[in-house]
């Protein structure tokens, strides 16, 4: 039975992180009842989700070991699937700023009496510095540990995920991917039983792309180098794309670009120099204007800075190599 709730703080960081993710929102029920049930969507690919959702305290007792943290499950008497769709049973842990998600499987049935679901606190501080964790239960649960930036990975993968409490071997693929993104290869994927090969590649290129996202956007203090707005519209864009040989995750390979930037930045509209000038296309403009789609080109010119922001590290500034090969597969004929 849905039930009025005062749970809107953890709506919001369910909504916050999916939005944040580029991911967006549709209510299938009314927010104000709890489990909340949401699709969401983003292109061509979207899913139907129903929501339970604690706060995850410390278990409490002395029969209870002190590392362990649950959720107290109150005003339900049994997790309803989602029909055609996915059932998420998530805690929320306000000191290290995590999720923790459980296998709905793992808890159908009728509850009993004060029921609850528990997680190890070493899984919650691990996501909180890596962005994701496993916790493996004696009974063979696999409860996932993991930052507001991986939700939606978590809701993509979510019955791969917690499948792989079935294999000791996957459990120990899929940790060492979490702790070395950059230093898993083909090799070790292709250990992994079906089909938990899809999320093993998933969570591998999440875990990098948030670790390159996090230090671009860091580096550049969440500005845009091209404007310098801020507002949470600012991404981590690669100077030389990820699909040309060469390419890579450093922070020197990365641009903090707002969403208008990093768009025109991909279509060759605008650039950056050897110098660290910002260029715009003129012969594009020309195009443009003369199949009059030029409004607001003045404008777009204008707020440009002359030079982009420079990140205060020098390790972290574009470096040379990257701009002059990316300008070079983009078109640009710069001689300074």
């Amino acid at each position: 039975m849905n039930r009025r709730h005062k749970k809107y703080d953890l709506l919001a960081r369910i909504t916050q992180s999916i939005n944040e993710d580029g991911w967006n929102i549709f209510y299938l029920s009314d927010p104000a009842f709890h489990p909340f049930r949401l699709k969401v969507y983003r292109e061509s690919e979207s899913f139907s989700i129903k929501i339970y959702i604690w706060h995850l305290t410390h278990g409490g007792g002395v029969k209870r070991p002190a590392h362990e943290y649950r959720i107290q499950i109150t005003g339900v008497d049994q997790f309803e699937q989602e029909i055609g769709g996915k059932t998420l049973i998530l805690g929320w842990w306000e000191p290290g700023g995590v999720f923790a998600g459980f296998d709905c499987k793992m808890h159908a049935g009728t509850l009993g009496f004060s029921p609850s679901i528990q997680i190890g606190e070493e899984a919650l501080w691990k996501a909180n510095l890596s962005g994701f964790a496993t916790w493996v239960k004696d009974n063979k649960e696999i409860a996932i540990a993991f930052r507001p930036d991986f939700l939606v990975e978590y809701i993509r993968n979510l019955e791969s995920l917690h499948s792989f409490g079935e294999s000791d071997e996957d459990v120990e693929v899929l940790e060492h991917i979490i702790e070395r993104p950059d230093g898993v290869n083909l090799t070790e994927i292709q250990r992994v039983s079906e089909p938990r090969k899809i999320a093993i590649t998933n969570i591998t290129r999440k875990v990098r792309d948030n670790s390159f996202k996090k230090r671009v956007l860091a580096a550049y203090r969440y500005q845009c180098a091209f404007c310098g707005i801020q507002l949470r519209l600012v991404d981590a864009a690669h100077i030389l794309p990820v699909s040309y040989e060469g390419s890579s995750d450093e922070t020197s390979n990365g641009l903090a670009l707002c969403t208008l930037h990093h768009r025109a930045y991909d279509n060759a509209l605008v650039t950056v120099n050897r110098e660290y000038q910002i260029i715009h296309n003129e012969a594009k403009m020309v195009i443009m204007k003369d199949i009059g789609l030029d409004s607001g080109a003045e404008k777009f010119i204008n707020d440009l800075y002359p030079v982009i922001l420079i990140p205060s590290a020098v390790k972290d500034r574009p470096h040379v190599e990257y701009i002059e090969k990316a300008n070079e597969i983009r078109g640009w004929e710069l001689n300074f």
